[in-house]
């Protein structure tokens, strides 16, 4: 890939763009027919995809001031990858689509790529990058849409599917990823409120680790298919805090979600209103092996006046990330 870094996508082309993205996630593709045609041509064991599409927007989803491009990539790939597991499905595919600035450095966008190829290769090695688009616009946008298969001898596994007497488990870390942007905030402005570069050199080692998780987050991919073959009855992705998206699996499934907090459990305000982790949550029958790295937080009640009680009180008041009410409008 050519040195030049600091020439920019204006000045690049679409054409010589697309190649230094193709060179980076050259030899990954998984498809019969990967990047570079018009479409790709993927392989869906037993007939049945799952797809599912995110966006990541500069103001709302991150800073450019605190976030480079690698931890771009990677938190683009690992929130779509983290849709598929909740579905109890395989990733085998994503589709990128970059809207640039004119001005973002070529640089930016290596690494961009390659984040996005390290994620995959991490989380789920069988999944690549295997196509996309490329436009201009005034603000930095990342949409990916992920595609995923369901085993042959598998169901899907949906949000609708809880039922009285099921445990509540929770693979994946919670609280860490909102302690990280929470910090970032806190810590990491100027007197005007506009983001400014994070000095990694100040921070403690479990502050690292809660910005890592907040920056290039790692689901637990596999621990979706498991859950699925275990005979998880619902599950779904941890992306806008736990008590927000149980909320959404108790609504489906026309019951309540009854968490227990306990000293173990790890379940404090951070765990129970952030969000970005992207742990997955999931509802086994009482008399379920739960899969490894899975841990009991509650049970599925009969539907009662609430959607969520902690300890039999019911849940009110602010329960996560909602882009339209908590997003401040800085820029950065």
């Amino acid at each position: 890939m050519t040195a030049q870094r600091d020439i920019t996508v204006g000045e690049l082309g679409e054409k010589a763009l697309l190649a230094r993205i193709l060179d980076a996630l050259a030899g990954s593709s998984q498809a019969e027919i990967g990047p570079g045609d018009d479409a790709a041509v993927i392989a869906a064991p037993g007939g049945r995809v799952v797809v599912s599409t995110d966006t990541l927007v500069h103001g709302p989803d991150f800073r450019l001031a605190w976030s480079s491009g690698f931890d771009l990539g990677w938190k683009s790939a690992a929130v779509n990858l983290a849709d598929i597991a909740a579905m109890g499905a395989r990733p085998v595919a994503l589709f990128v689509a970059l809207a640039l600035p004119d001005d973002t450095t070529a640089g930016f966008v290596d690494d961009l790529a390659l984040g996005l190829r390290r994620a995959c290769e991490a989380l789920s090695p069988d999944c690549a990058v295997e196509g996309g688009d490329l436009t201009a616009s005034d603000t930095l946008t990342i949409a990916v849409t992920a595609l995923g298969v369901i085993d042959p001898d598998l169901r899907p596994v949906l949000r609708s599917g809880a039922r009285p007497g099921d445990v509540v488990a929770v693979a994946g870390e919670l609280g860490a990823a909102a302690r990280g942007v929470g910090m970032l905030f806190d810590r990491f402005r100027d007197a005007s409120g506009r983001p400014i570069a994070v000095d990694r050199g100040i921070l403690t080692d479990a502050e690292e680790v809660d910005l890592d998780t907040q920056l290039r987050p790692r689901p637990p991919i596999a621990a979706g298919i498991a859950a699925a073959r275990a005979g998880a009855t619902a599950m779904m992705d941890v992306s806008d805090g736990l008590l927000l998206d149980a909320t959404r699996l108790a609504d489906a499934s026309r019951a309540t979600v009854r968490l227990a907090p306990t000293p173990e459990s790890g379940l404090d305000d951070d765990a129970l209103r952030g969000g970005e982790d992207h742990a997955l949550l999931a509802c086994f029958a009482p008399d379920a092996e739960l899969p490894d790295g899975f841990r009991v937080i509650g049970r599925i009640d009969p539907r009662g006046a609430a959607a969520v009680t902690i300890d039999g009180v019911a849940v009110t008041g602010h329960l996560g990330w909602d882009p339209h009410r908590d997003w401040d409008a800085g820029r950065g």
